[in-house]
């Protein structure tokens, strides 16, 4: 036996030393994507949130019409409180009663003349864009994710372990023309 077998033993070491680094990696990257997932869900779930609030706010504002006022109240309100299957349902039916409430002719001057509606419209503006930013965030980090697992290394080494697989937030959330 010469040198030959130590080097063959030191290439299969060195192979296998740079195979775990490279899983390590995966491994490390596939965790990193989930907890964006999971920040990005976070920030999402509160834009939404302010986004219900606003509308609620806007609707007990006296500065509606009490029919329109009920119709937005309950969109809000069922936003807020909706389970998480039928969430995406009820954020779009906020979505479409915010854009049938604003969308009325002459109603920014309308709010205008009526004292503190237009800093009330400012600041659902400005919940509404949140909403439409975090939901875009929030779809790029599952499609990333989504990608990472379908590598082979990570479905033949179960990399991901027990983390669903996370799924994408499709609503409505065209903003009112403001």
């Amino acid at each position: 036996m010469g040198p030959d077998w130590l080097l063959d033993v030191l290439l299969w070491a060195a192979g296998l030393f740079l195979l775990g680094l490279y899983v390590s990696w995966r491994a490390t990257r596939l965790d990193r994507l989930h907890v964006r997932v999971e920040t990005a869900r976070a920030a999402l779930d509160a834009a939404l949130v302010r986004r219900a609030a606003v509308a609620l706010e806007l609707a007990a504002s006296r500065v509606l019409d009490p029919a329109t006022s009920l119709v937005l109240a309950t969109a809000a309100h069922e936003a807020r409180t909706a389970d998480a299957d039928g969430r995406e349902f009820a954020e779009s039916d906020l979505s479409r009663a915010l854009r049938a409430v604003v969308d009325q002719p002459d109603f920014r001057a309308m709010l205008a003349s009526r004292g503190d509606g237009t800093a009330l419209l400012d600041e659902l503006e400005a919940a509404a864009q949140k909403v439409a930013f975090a939901r875009r965030f929030y779809n790029d980090a599952v499609a990333a994710t989504r990608i990472a697992r379908r590598k082979l290394l990570v479905r033949m080494i179960p990399l991901a372990g027990r983390a669903p697989v996370p799924d994408f937030f499709e609503i409505d959330d065209a903003a009112p023309r403001f």
